[in-house]
């Protein structure tokens, strides 16, 4: 038992182990320099710097290089100049496949299925064929003499068809140019000999230059000698003059810059009071706006505080009121239901109370108006005594309405305009007098009549029409 146990344990390393290799030989790698073109059931991928499984009968996986490819550019015909000249150009040649991925597959399409040697075949046909169309564009003196202006051509011109290719050059450097009639080597000779003609002519030329010179100097010399004495006593006869008249300018200068240092100082002390003023009005200007923006803040949380009562109250008192005021609304409705039920249950006998009370009230009003029949019969019996006694009766009632006012009133405070009229409680008197005075004029208003023509209408006192029981009596007393 313990012997298949191990069997079995081996069994199953074995598996694992064999399963192991199979993955592992599925996985492929692709290094920096390399890129993996993975094709099969899936489609074409491209796989760079990283690694993949590759699912054997399904897909197939190939190499392509990315490394940078160096090569020589040399036609074997000779290649003719703007000139006509035939020269001999040897070149380099840098070029690499491009990183992205679309360049990947578009140079897998091209070289692929091709070896090394074809590939660079096929880019030095390319490039040669460029070369030839570059060349017949220059002459031989800017061939030789700029090298550089070839390659950056070659490298614009080749660009879009590498770029087809999937490629890009990276450099292109021209090693050596040749011909075969010697122009390349005769075209220095026309210079070397003019250099050496003019090296001669320029040597003839500075020996005459150099004695001439001497002379010259030598006679200049002697002039400049004579010429040195002469402005030396000038110049110390100018110098004397100078420092004189430097001395006097000295002495005029101190005394105008003296002057000019005294208005200076004054108009310093000037510009200082000045200045000083205009401080001071800044200052009592900055105090005055500090006041105005204190108040415009003290005014601000006035408002603020105005705002936070106002809506404390609204959320207190008046929201409270609201439900208060809906709360008795409720209950006068249902008291109102509850009113309306009594009153129907009462409206019979309050009917008959109703009807009795009426019947009262009007005999009631029919005995008040037969009295008030008799009051105006007795009215009209009034003479003029009679209606002076009644207002002089019922003046001091109006008299005492009118005061009525003042017992109210806790204190008087009397200012006297100084204008010479009567001041003091006398004036308060005086105007009480003055509307007693008022009052027959107030009567007059209420019954729209003056009191002249009240009066007219007025019997005198004697004049009254005696009654039928008095004539009976001077009847019988005559």
């Amino acid at each position: 038992m313990p012997n298949e146990v191990y069997v079995i344990g081996g069994l199953i390393i074995l598996v694992f182990f064999l399963i192991m290799m199979a993955f592992a030989s599925m996985f492929r790698k692709a290094g920096p320099h390399e890129a993996i073109i993975v094709y099969g059931l899936g489609g074409t991928r491209v796989v760079k710097g990283r690694g993949t499984f590759i699912f054997p009968l399904v897909e197939t996986s190939r190499d392509l290089s990315l490394q940078l490819m160096s090569f020589d550019v040399a036609p074997q015909q000779d290649l003719y100049t703007k000139q006509g000249v035939a020269v001999t150009v040897e070149a380099v040649a840098q070029i690499k496949v491009k990183s992205d991925p679309e360049s990947i597959l578009t140079a897998a399409e091209q070289f692929l299925t091709k070896t090394p040697q074809e590939r660079e075949g096929l880019i030095r046909l390319v490039m040669e064929g460029h070369l030839r169309g570059i060349i017949g564009q220059l002459t031989v003196e800017e061939i030789v003499k700029q090298p550089e202006m070839v390659g950056d051509r070659m490298r614009s011109t080749c660009a879009e068809d590498i770029n087809k290719m999937g490629l890009e050059v990276i450099s292109f450097t021209i090693k050596e140019v040749r011909d075969k009639n010697e122009y390349i080597s005769n075209m220095g000779r026309p210079d070397v000999a003019r250099i050496k003609r003019d090296a001669d002519v320029a040597a003839a030329e500075a020996d005459r230059d150099t004695a001439m010179r001497r002379a010259v100097a030598a006679r200049e010399a002697a002039v400049a000698k004579a010429q040195a004495d002469q402005e030396r006593v000038l110049a110390e006869t100018l110098s004397q003059a100078k420092q004189a008249e430097a001395q006097r300018d000295l002495e005029v200068k101190k005394a105008a810059y003296a002057e000019m240092v005294k208005k200076q100082q004054a108009q310093a002390d000037k510009a200082y009071d000045i200045q000083t003023n205009i401080m001071l009005q800044q200052v009592r200007a900055e105090e005055v706006t500090v006041m105005q923006v204190q108040k415009e803040h003290e005014v601000k949380v006035q408002d603020a505080e105005i705002l936070r009562r106002d809506r404390e109250l609204t959320a207190t008192v008046l929201k409270q009121a609201e439900y208060e005021r809906k709360r008795i609304e409720t209950i006068a409705e249902a008291e109102k239901q509850r009113l309306i039920v009594e009153a129907e249950g009462k409206a019979a006998s309050i009917r008959a109370q109703g009807e009795a009370e009426a019947e009262i009230i009007f005999k009631k009003g029919d005995a008040e108006a037969r009295a008030m029949n008799v009051k105006a019969e007795a009215y009209q019996e009034f003479n003029q005594a009679a209606i002076v006694d009644k207002l002089i009766t019922n003046m001091p009632e109006v008299v005492r309405a009118l005061a009525a006012p003042l017992a109210n009133v806790d204190k008087i405070t009397i200012v006297s305009t100084g204008n010479g009229d009567a001041a003091g409680l006398n004036k308060v008197t005086g105007d009480i007098t003055k509307m007693a005075a008022q009052i027959p004029a107030l009567f007059e208003t209420l019954s729209g009549m003056p009191l002249n023509e009240l009066f007219a209408k007025v019997r005198l006192i004697g004049d009254k029409t005696p009654k039928p029981d008095d004539k009976a009596k001077g009847t019988s007393a005559q």
